[in-house]
């Protein structure tokens, strides 16, 4: 977020933080940060009039957001046929709780992006964005695992949007009433941060003897994650 007294612009005014803009940002340093931190996304639109949010996984590459499924998923065949598209990830950090449960809250960082998704053809274009999928996930996977065969490639559909249109919102910090007549009140107030962690990694009973544990699985960590 700027640093500076300028008020952060919006590309579009679709995208401009309205409710509480001192807690948005438009820079692509951070939207690419929560997109890249993030393993799943929520895929919103209409058809027929009846809204729908799915969620997916997603991957980035430059100024383009990525999302894959079956061919024959209703979503990207119906996003595929040119329909207004949002996408929307949230990264939870914490729960803030205030002396009221009226100002208590949650510290978040999200991404919301609008625009029109296009289906990616060119063969070597969709093996980049599925491996792009898989590094998302666990970097250095895609090394290790088989490649797609050309049935799965045929038998899968990958969508891109680009990030003309998108804006962040994130809120960081503890319980605001410091300054109100709650803070003499005998109430326990503060933050429990919260975060993803992974486990010991767990390996397939039909495992073959002597294979090791990747060291990408071991300790496993996020982009992001301290």
């Amino acid at each position: 977020m700027s640093t500076t007294n300028e008020t952060p612009r919006a590309s579009t005014d679709r995208t401009r933080i309205r409710r509480l803009p001192e807690l948005g940002a438009y820079d692509r340093e951070t939207i690419d940060a929560i997109l890249d931190e993030a393993i799943v996304c929520h895929l919103g639109f209409v058809q027929d009039d009846q809204p729908f949010v799915i969620p997916t996984l997603h991957a980035r590459i430059g100024d383009e957001l990525f999302v894959h499924g079956s061919a024959a998923s209703r979503t990207l065949r119906s996003l595929s046929s040119g329909m207004a598209a949002c996408v929307e990830v949230t990264l939870l950090d914490g729960i803030v709780l205030a002396r009221s449960a009226f100002e208590s809250s949650v510290n978040y960082r999200s991404v919301v992006i609008l625009g029109t998704a296009t289906p990616v053809e060119d063969r070597e274009q969709k093996l980049a964005a599925l491996e792009a999928f898989t590094e998302q996930l666990v970097p250095g996977r895609w090394a290790d695992a088989r490649l797609p065969t050309e049935q799965e490639l045929k038998a899968t559909s990958v969508l891109r949007l680009p990030l003309d249109e998108c804006s962040a919102k994130m809120n960081m910090g503890g319980p605001d009433d410091s300054d109100s007549p709650d803070a003499q009140l005998d109430i326990w107030a503060g933050v429990i941060p919260l975060k993803l962690v992974s486990g010991e990694p767990v390996p397939d009973p039909e495992l073959k003897p002597g294979l090791p544990t990747p060291d990408y699985t071991i300790g496993y960590r996020r982009p992001g994650w301290e």
